[in-house]
């Protein structure tokens, strides 16, 4: 089985016109919205798109599916009814996750403004738990995934400790993984770019989260320098990351078992193809 590569598409006409639209491009995973993610209220996926979808990743070898929750949902802000709100569309999407059959759904931890971090962080796990009760997860391969952030004033997740210290909490009650943003984890600071601060940074990844609990990668080059806690994305080889950390990362067997999704910009038609034909030709080793 060949490296998992794949790309952030829409879902115009449909969430499984998505699936086609990867294979198309030579992916064989892929990332969407399950609805706008910039509203907070959202419409039922309709059964026959998940019938659909199912179909054709079966027909096609694409996977794992990968939902990314809305930008609104803070599950540890201060506002009691930002965070009802929050736990209500977590719930939805989560419930469209699992209609999908989507294998991870990502959330950014959120903001935790007006609090302590330790704070912040209860009041996420709590409102995690909330959003799963009584859902049906159990017996399927859906994991909820963590994202590690940019690093912004109040912003959990701004380091793989606070990201293990999530999942830590969530593990006893919830399907829990991780995913790391590559664009993230530089201008948060960490070294990803020459090869000793690569494998420096390796060593706290292994230190915190483990590399078993990273299921996606977010393949991202920046815009801004390390540490500057900008999150803004480039191209795949185009930013102050460059190229040669993507072949490293998609290379390393440590990740073999992972997922690697661009959300690079869409600025010309094709753009979504090119980023991922550079991700597969960086790939040195096929897996059996």
């Amino acid at each position: 089985m060949a490296r998992r590569i794949g790309v952030h598409l829409g879902t115009a006409g449909g969430a499984s016109n998505a699936v086609e639209r990867a294979r198309e491009i030579g992916a064989n995973t892929l990332q969407i919205f399950s609805s706008s993610p910039r509203m907070w209220r959202a419409a039922k996926v309709d059964a026959k798109q998940c019938e659909r979808m199912r179909a054709l990743r079966d027909r096609h070898n694409v996977g794992p599916l990968v939902i990314h929750t809305s930008y609104l949902v803070n599950v540890c802000s201060q506002s009691v009814e930002i965070r009802k709100k929050s736990v209500a569309a977590f719930r939805g999407e989560i419930e469209r996750a699992l209609a999908l059959c989507a294998e991870h759904l990502v959330l950014h931890p959120g903001s935790w403004k007006g609090m302590t971090r330790a704070e912040g962080l209860k009041l996420a796990a709590e409102s995690i738990e909330k959003a799963l009760d009584g859902l049906p997860w159990q017996g399927t391969q859906f994991s909820i995934l963590i994202e590690n952030t940019a690093g912004a004033e109040c912003s959990l997740g701004g380091n793989f400790e606070q990201v293990a210290e999530l999942v830590e909490r969530l593990k006893s009650c919830a399907p829990v993984g991780v995913c790391l943003d590559t664009c993230h984890t530089h201008v948060s600071g960490y070294d990803i770019v020459s090869a000793e601060g690569y494998a420096d940074t390796m060593k706290m990844v292994a230190a915190t989260t483990g590399f078993d609990a990273v299921r996606v990668w977010h393949c991202n080059d920046a815009k801004a320098a390390r540490g500057t806690k900008l999150d803004r994305h480039e191209h795949i080889g185009q930013g102050t990351i460059g190229v040669e950390p993507f072949r490293r990362l998609v290379n390393d067997p440590r990740f073999a078992h992972c997922a690697f999704i661009a959300e690079t910009p869409v600025d010309e038609p094709g753009d979504e193809e090119r980023n991922v034909k550079v991700l597969k030709s960086l790939v040195r080793v096929r897996l059996q």
